[in-house]
């Protein structure tokens, strides 16, 4: 396949993370990328016809100070055999910052522009080398946090949405043929349309398969994009003893102090392949001084945002009305009720008796001691039943779990095709039924980018790094 024609400038960017490393790549591509290593890159060996998709050793030199700026390995890959379908060059240099940042310079002086975020990748997709679906399964990619997150990224990578709605629209494409033919000639003496038939086959070719994805995408969201669990409770339950006993390092501050933690903390743990984001908040009571007032504020903010609440009490303690009135600010929020310092409760029985009269719109409460860590692992496995429903990821290895962008695109080609279905069965006229057949059909172009418009582009490929 020959490379596509472009009048777009040549872009460049440091393509590696911030931060000191190893090894740091520059990427540019564009019609002038080939052009302008030669002018900065100088190989140790002199070569007659450098090879592409060959690494070459060599020194970057500054063309004015004529001076080294570092030893590299440099590549120059030729169109369309690239990730942009353009022609591409790579600079491996020492992984310092300032390095980078350097030869960065000397490449934008030499001809390139800077990159935005997200650029090579929008140039991969508009130039026909990744749909778009694949192209956001590159940012997923990038931002997953547990391995299934990364194996579902993978399998969008591969082109697993963009299959199965490739099959979905063939059989669309086909319905439309037929209720074309069906409006040209709607006085043909043979009845080309046949209105059962036809909703038959869109019910079990699209409605059915449809329903399947978005279930996928409302089963596995939640290992690709996590969860937020807020830890809640009135000072000194351990709520910050709790975070450390979780992620199983010191994170939090604790102290016999009520009111030690003024502020929210928030961390990333691995619950089965469930990315959780744990919040501690600071401990709720009247009366509190003005800066803890901020953080109870914060706290209140934080559990209305919450995919669910651990409500923690001390099982050393009775339970006081600060503790009950606490499930009444949950505002329907998913809640499990966690008694704690159970190492140090002097009835086990009957402490759990208690939580579980207190607060009985929660499941049975969780017994633990964030001390001593015992009853962790119960914690988890209840944080992971309450909101999966206990069941796990089926196979990550193959299963196709859509993002919010394309559940959103999936639900409205289903809407439409029901139209659709309902307009054969209550014998509609094949104009009508027509107009909603090729909504379905837009509304899953939306999903590959065939028909996506340029601001919605702009914000898919907004969320990437610069450099990729």
């Amino acid at each position: 396949m020959p490379a596509p024609a472009s009048n777009e400038p040549t872009i460049a960017a440091i393509a590696t993370p911030a931060g000191p490393g190893g090894i740091g790549v520059i990427r540019i591509s564009g019609s002038d990328a080939h052009a302008i290593l030669a002018r900065l890159f100088v190989p140790s060996r002199p070569e007659a016809a450098p090879q592409s998709h060959r690494l070459t050793h060599g020194w970057i030199v500054d063309p004015l100070r004529h001076l080294p700026v570092d030893e590299v390995l440099a590549v120059r890959m030729r169109a369309p055999a690239t990730y942009t379908r353009e022609d591409v060059a790579e600079i491996h240099c020492h992984g310092s910052y300032l390095v980078l940042a350097t030869i960065l310079d000397l490449v934008l002086a030499a001809g390139a522009q800077a990159a935005t975020a997200g650029e090579f990748t929008k140039r991969a997709f508009l130039n026909g080398r990744i749909d778009l679906s694949r192209a956001e399964a590159v940012a997923e990619l990038l931002d997953a946090k547990t391995r299934e997150g990364m194996q579902l990224a993978v399998n969008q990578l591969k082109g697993g949405i963009a299959e199965q709605v490739g099959a979905i629209r063939e059989t669309l494409i086909a319905a439309r043929a037929v209720i074309e033919v069906a409006i040209d000639f709607p006085e043909d003496d043979v009845e080309i349309l046949q209105p059962a038939t036809l909703a038959t086959e869109l019910r079990q070719g699209v409605e059915a398969p449809l329903t399947r994805l978005i279930a996928n995408a409302e089963e596995g969201g939640i290992f690709r994009d996590g969860i937020s669990v807020v830890i809640l409770g009135r000072p000194n339950v351990g709520k910050s003893s709790l975070l450390n006993s979780l992620l199983q390092e010191e994170r939090a501050i604790v102290t016999p102090v009520p009111g030690t933690t003024r502020d929210t903390i928030e961390e990333y743990l691995n619950i089965k392949g469930m990315p959780v984001r744990i919040i501690d908040t600071a401990g709720i009571r009247e009366h509190a001084e003005e800066i803890e007032e901020i953080g109870i504020q914060r706290a209140r903010e934080k559990v209305a945002g919450a995919d669910l609440v651990l409500l923690l009490v001390d099982a050393s303690l009775t339970l006081s009305d600060e503790d009950r009135r606490l499930a009444t600010g949950l505002g329907g929020r998913p809640c499990l009720v966690v008694a704690n310092k159970m190492d140090i409760a002097p009835d086990r029985k009957a402490a759990l008796a208690a939580a579980a009269a207190a607060f009985p719109m929660a499941p049975p409460p969780v017994a633990i001691s964030a001390k001593t860590r015992s009853g962790i692992s119960d914690l988890e496995e209840a944080i992971f039943a309450t909101v999966t429903g206990g069941e796990s990821l089926r196979d990550p290895a193959h299963a196709c779990v859509p993002n919010l962008r394309h559940k959103a695109a999936l639900s409205r080609a289903l809407a439409a095709c029901r139209l659709v279905t309902a307009g054969l069965d209550e014998g509609r006229s094949a104009d009508l039924v027509s107009v909603d057949l090729q909504a379905a059909l837009d509304y899953l172009g939306d999903i590959v980018g065939e028909t996506t418009t340029e601001d919605v582009l702009d914000m898919i490929f907004s969320r990437f790094c610069i450099g990729k």
